[in-house]
């Protein structure tokens, strides 16, 4: 049975099939996805919230999507064995691959066979994108996993909220740090998509910012799914002489091979790698001793002691005899957050439920924390760290080198390009 076919539910619900038909032909769903006035809008109980849960559980980003739903399937379970929720969540589960075509085609489903009223998911910034639009087209809360600005930023809308880091917050802590520690001449080499594209402009712009002498000494793409990075490397080592660092922006596959080759390679001796995701454990542990001496912004470790991460920590090892990493806490917190915005609300309609969870304070595992009002992001602390050889066995540890608070990492809202 495939996962599009798995339906997951309650306690009460344990399992059933679902049919769902082939809408190869079917277009966007015209307005919302149900009758305002057939929705319960504070007023009237409900029992169940139905989420539709969006990931590319195949493909380069398979691991990643894992860890998401670990994290998404653990805070539904315990919302749903909560006796602080007088309702349970129900959720269907869609592979979206990493194509936006097909990512919306499985909103669609999950909007139109399991009427779902809530979304989230999707670590492809492309995918995500395109699933911000169908929020907005049917008035569905939607918490994305990918990280480019322009989810919370030029291309918000106020049906999406984002726990996930974004970019332009990991930029500020890197762009700091690089500079400091090693200078503001960067070479960046970087995905050929959304992502990449992010991490080129808001790296860029906060070095530009913080010295009037930065500069971009060269910059290389490479297409999703490359698995043979010799002549960037080749160009990169070319011109090593001349910059102070490398910033890769990739993540995923992508980067555990680019990192795996550029140290066959020797790169690292010729000039230090700075990434957006290194410190990612499915990264270190496709690159082997390739993330060994790699630095990376840091969204998440689990050895962190803010908020309830302890907690959380602990419920995830029980349950899955594993530590959890930045995309299970990201699954985690997409759902406890919309979870606290439902209750509060009184009501699973989204557009209640939305305006609702703007500006709404939560206690999370980064302590308190909120979808700000002025772009629905959420004020996450960001770290700089290190990648570096571990006492005993492969997987490189990761040593915190610098900390932001979630204030002075995020960009000023008019800097953003939302306007909500």
């Amino acid at each position: 049975m495939s996962r599009d076919d798995k339906y997951h539910g309650s306690r009460r619900q344990l399992l059933r099939a679902v049919t769902v038909g082939s809408i190869a032909g079917l277009t966007g769903l015209a307005g919302c996805v149900g009758d305002p006035d057939e929705m319960d809008n504070g007023d009237e109980e409900f029992d169940t919230v139905q989420f539709g849960v969006l990931e590319p559980f195949t493909g380069e980003f398979a691991e990643l999507a894992k860890e998401r739903h670990r994290g998404t399937e653990l805070a539904i379970r315990e919302i749903n064995e909560s006796d602080e929720y007088d309702f349970e969540i129900e959720y269907s589960e869609y592979d979206t691959q990493l194509d936006p075509a097909t990512a919306t085609q499985r909103a669609q489903e999950a909007v139109q066979s399991d009427e779902a009223q809530f979304i989230t998911g999707c670590i492809s910034s492309s995918a995500a994108l395109a699933i911000n639009d169908f929020a907005a087209d049917n008035e569905i809360v939607y918490t994305p996993g990918a990280a480019d600005v322009s989810i919370t930023g030029a291309e918000c809308n106020e049906y999406v909220f984002r726990f996930e880091t974004n970019t332009a917050q990991i930029a500020e802590v890197m762009a700091r740090w690089t500079a400091d520690e090693l200078g503001d001449r960067i070479f960046y080499h970087v995905a050929d998509y959304a992502y990449g594209d992010s991490v080129l402009n808001e790296v860029e712009t906060r070095m530009e910012a913080i010295s009037d002498s930065s500069e971009r000494v060269g910059v290389t793409r490479s297409d999703p799914g490359s698995t043979d990075f010799e002549a960037f490397i080749s160009q990169i080592a070319d011109a090593s002489d001349e910059a102070d660092a490398l910033v890769v922006g990739m993540t995923g596959a992508d980067l555990a091979i680019f990192l795996s080759q550029a140290s066959s390679r020797g790169l690292q001796d010729e000039i230090p790698i700075v990434t957006t995701t290194g410190s990612f454990r499915a990264v270190r542990a496709g690159a082997g001793e390739g993330a060994y001496n790699v630095y990376s912004g840091v969204r998440y470790v689990p050895e962190i002691e803010t908020g309830d991460n302890e907690e959380f920590v602990e419920a995830y090892e029980g349950e899955y005899d594993d530590v959890p990493d930045n995309f299970s806490r990201v699954g985690y917190e997409s759902i406890r957050m919309v979870a606290n915005g439902i209750r509060e609300a009184g009501s699973r309609n989204p557009t209640t439920v939305k305006d609702t969870l703007s500006g709404m304070g939560h206690d999370t595992i980064f302590g308190p924390n909120e979808f700000r009002e002025c772009d629905q992001q959420a004020m996450n602390p960001v770290w700089m760290g290190e990648c570096v050889e571990p006492d005993e066995g492969e997987l490189a540890d990761v040593v915190l080198l610098s900390e932001l608070s979630g204030e002075d990492a995020a960009p000023d809202c008019e800097e953003t390009g939302c306007d909500l």
